[in-house]
Formats: C-alpha cells, sequence, structure tokens
C-alpha cells in the first residue's frame, strides 16, 4: 500500500456521507422554517465542510490511537489501520491529526462569521467553543489515558455531536433560534449514527475487551448489545416520521420512507447474526441508508 493510499484508507471515505446527514437534515428543516436562501448556500457548504473535516479528523485521530495503545492488531476482525499496517507512522499520523484539528477550526471560524457576522458576539463565542469541543471530542475517542471511547461513552458522544449539535447547530446557523421540534429529526440522525459504531464494536466486541477497550458492547454483552441495536434503529425512524406528520407534511411526500427498506434488511441481518465477524458489511449499509433517508427527506421536506 503507497502512503498516499494509506492516508485515504485513513480518512475512511465510506464514514463521510454518515457525517453530513445532520447537516443535511438540520439544513432542511431550518428552509422549510424561514423559506429564505440569505446566505443559506454559502452556510450550507461551509458546515459541510467542517463537518467533513471534523469526520476525517475523528478517522486520523482513532487510527491513531488504537494504533499507539495497541488495540490494533492482528486479532482485529476490521480492515488493517494505517498506524497498524505500519505504511504511515504514529508521528506522521500525529502530525495529520493537528493539521486535520487547524483546518476544522479554521473552517469553523469562517462558517460562525458568516453565519453571524460581527453583531452577534456571544452567539459566535459560543459556536467557537463548540467547535474546539468537537475538534477535542474527536480527537479523545482513542486518544491518550482519559479516552471515552475505553469507558464506554462513545455512543453518548457521538450522539451529542453527530445527532444534536449538528442538525440542531445546523438549524440555528440559519434560523438564529433553537429548533424544539427538531429534537426529534436530531434523534433520528443520533440514533442512526450510533448504530454504525454499534456494529463496529459488536464486530470488534472480543478483541476489544482482551485489549482492555471497554466499549458500550463490551460492558452490555453480545446479547445485550443486539436488543440495544434494535432499539435505537427502531426510535430513529419513529422519530424522524413522527416529525414529519407533525410538521404536515403532505402524504406524498411521506413516500421518503422507502429509504426504511435497507433498514429493515439490515434489522433481519443482525437478527439472525451468529458471526460477528459477518456485521462489517452491514457499517456501510447503515451509513449509506441514514445519507439515503437524510437526503428523501430534506428533498421532501423543501420541495427542492
Amino acid at each position: 500500500m503507497t502512503k498516499i493510499k494509506a492516508w485515504v484508507s485513513a480518512a475512511r471515505l465510506r464514514t463521510l456521507p454518515l457525517s453530513v446527514s445532520g447537516i443535511l437534515v438540520g439544513s432542511a428543516c431550518a428552509y422549510n422554517a424561514t423559506h429564505t436562501a440569505s446566505n443559506y448556500w454559502w452556510i450550507f457548504s461551509l458546515a459541510m465542510l467542517t463537518t467533513l473535516l471534523l469526520q476525517i479528523l475523528s478517522n486520523f485521530a482513532n487510527d491513531y490511537g488504537d494504533g499507539v495503545k495497541g488495540t490494533d492488531n492482528h486479532t482485529r476482525v476490521g480492515p488493517q489501520r494505517a498506524v497498524q499496517s505500519g505504511v504511515i507512522s504514529a508521528a506522521e499520523m500525529k502530525v495529520g491529526v493537528i493539521v486535520t484539528a487547524l483546518l476544522s477550526l479554521v473552517s469553523a471560524v469562517v462558517l460562525i462569521y458568516v453565519a453571524f457576522g460581527q453583531e452577534h458576539f456571544i452567539t459566535s463565542l459560543f459556536f467557537f467553543v463548540l467547535g474546539v469541543a468537537a475538534v477535542a471530542a474527536a480527537i479523545k475517542y482513542t486518544v491518550g489515558a482519559s479516552a471515552y471511547g475505553y469507558r464506554g461513552l462513545g455512543d453518548l458522544f457521538v450522539f451529542i455531536f453527530f445527532g444534536l449539535v449538528s442538525t440542531l447547530g445546523a438549524y440555528y446557523l440559519y434560523t438564529q433560534t433553537f429548533g424544539w421540534l427538531e429534537i426529534l429529526p436530531a434523534i433520528a440522525i443520533g440514533n442512526l449514527s450510533i448504530a454504525v459504531l454499534n456494529l463496529n464494536n459488536m464486530r470488534d466486541r472480543e478483541s476489544d475487551q482482551a485489549s482492555g477497550k471497554n466499549t458500550l458492547v463490551v460492558l452490555l454483552g453480545a446479547a445485550k448489545a443486539k436488543i440495544y441495536h434494535y432499539s435505537i434503529v427502531i426510535t430513529a425512524l419513529l422519530a424522524i416520521f413522527i416529525y414529519a406528520l407533525v410538521v404536515g407534511m403532505p402524504w406524498y411526500r411521506l413516500m421518503f420512507v422507502i429509504a426504511y427498506l435497507p433498514f429493515v434488511k439490515h434489522l433481519l441481518v443482525v437478527i439472525r447474526n451468529k458471526d460477528p465477524k459477518k456485521l462489517d458489511p452491514e457499517m456501510k449499509r447503515v451509513a449509506l441508508g441514514t445519507f439515503f433517508l437524510a437526503l428523501l427527506f430534506s428533498l421532501a421536506l423543501t420541495n427542492i
């Protein structure tokens, strides 16, 4: 594997569609609420860029953290990581983390300025702190002695940043108001994001347990992790459908539920699964399914 291919692999491109789903949904909810396009596409583009950079940062940091701790070793079920393979050294990946973190912050600052200008200093400061927190959360998932991914807190942080912050934060960037009703689609995106992480952790449960990485799956056990998985996926699908009904989406636009079909098939696969190693393709199915759902829902909501 060449260096370039190793860096592309470390960026984990298959995770990127999932990372922008909250921005898509939050932006669509804001457009539906305001019916205005003032600065809309600038905010949308910068929000997308910031989110993609944060996701790549998280992936680089995860590769670095698990690599230096020895969690990524020969017993790991999933694809070989960049630091684990030796193609990219730990020192090089650390530089990659720092550079991506700085780019994420620059993108976040430009986004905040475009959204709020110079007049809303307190709001801008709050979003800047939120941006710093997102960068810190991306790094601290596996990096450092207090890495929260090793203490069963990964699901909570994914829900907060990929669900609540991504969706509700995007909504606020456009409207400068907090949307209480928009908590429902935020829950949907957050839960489906957790589902991808949970699949990863179910696949890696034995190797994680052996290396001292106490994910929520390790703490729950295999059987309860499956029940947990069903509950978060079903809750997500219900939450976004209830939102569509409450905002009065016409029946013919409710056809976005066609995007539920991959999730139905996915749940059947998980129910029947006896070998966690075979869950690896399901991560791609759920990640792309979430993006597909976010896209169809957004188009139905905005009538674009």
